[in-house]
């Protein structure tokens, strides 16, 4: 079972700039975006031999989620079940036989750090969900989680430590759910690669000199790290200041 994670910063732009293409080379049974930056009947995507899902933000042009899956889930849920949750279209919840698949656009915390609390608060919140979900069977929890969890998952972590995105407090929340039955499937295979980042800022030559970060994740229950095939960053495809995460297993929808 293959599944891809991306965040495409805008999905109408990356389509023009080859999604499609990398969309069917690689295959996925579960693929999933984020950042997708659209409303209802703003796109007609006709992807043959999918089932899709989409989470639309109610500000326009602004965030949401969306997967593509080969095989019908069991349900589909979308956000942490209230409304405030689903305002942004940042979470989508689909329900296989014998795992879920939470696809999750992480709110960035800003430059200021205006929106840690609430980032903070969002966290608390999303791991009581995903603890709850993994205690009736296995979870994927997948997407642009924008936190770099350790020092080897960016280029320049002596200058960023405390920025948005590499703070104590949101690397203590990726800590705590890896430390409570979770593990980063990316590390499994690559403990100690460095230079495996998944976002790059658009200024010139800094993705040509891989100059980076590691926001983008697959992270799975504990029990299915024996079913796992291998875990990869297709940082070679272009098309969004992301680039695609992949991940494989011996798991069969």
């Amino acid at each position: 079972m293959k599944l891809v994670s991306w965040n495409v910063n805008g999905l109408r732009a990356c389509i023009r700039k080859g999604f499609l293409d990398y969309f069917y080379e690689v295959d996925a049974d579960i693929f999933c975006v984020q950042e997708i930056k659209l409303q209802e009947g703003q796109i007609d995507l006709d992807l043959n031999g999918y089932h899709q899902y989409w989470n639309y933000a109610q500000r326009k042009g602004y965030s949401g989620t969306a997967v593509f899956t080969k095989q019908k889930p069991l349900s589909v849920s979308y956000g942490l079940g209230n409304e405030s949750s689903q305002e942004e279209g940042r979470i989508i919840t689909l329900e296989y036989k014998d795992f879920y698949l939470v696809n999750v656009y992480t709110p960035n915390s800003k430059r200021d750090l205006t929106r840690l609390d609430y980032r903070l608060a969002w966290e608390n919140e999303l791991y009581t969900y995903l603890k709850a979900l993994d205690t009736k069977k296995a979870v994927i929890y997948c997407g642009d989680l924008n936190v770099a969890h350790q020092e080897i998952d960016l280029r320049n972590h002596k200058t960023n430590h405390g920025n948005s995105g590499f703070t104590t407090e949101e690397r203590g929340k990726m800590s705590r759910i890896l430390e409570n039955g979770f593990t980063d499937s990316l590390r499994h295979f690559h403990p100690h690669t460095e230079g495996l980042y998944s976002w790059w800022s658009y200024m010139k030559t800094i993705r040509e000199r891989n100059v980076g970060w590691r926001i983008d994740y697959f992270i799975v229950s504990d029990r299915l790290t024996s079913k796992l095939v291998d875990a990869d960053i297709h940082s070679r495809v272009y098309g969004s200041d992301h680039c695609p995460i992949f991940m494989e297993m011996y798991e069969r929808l």
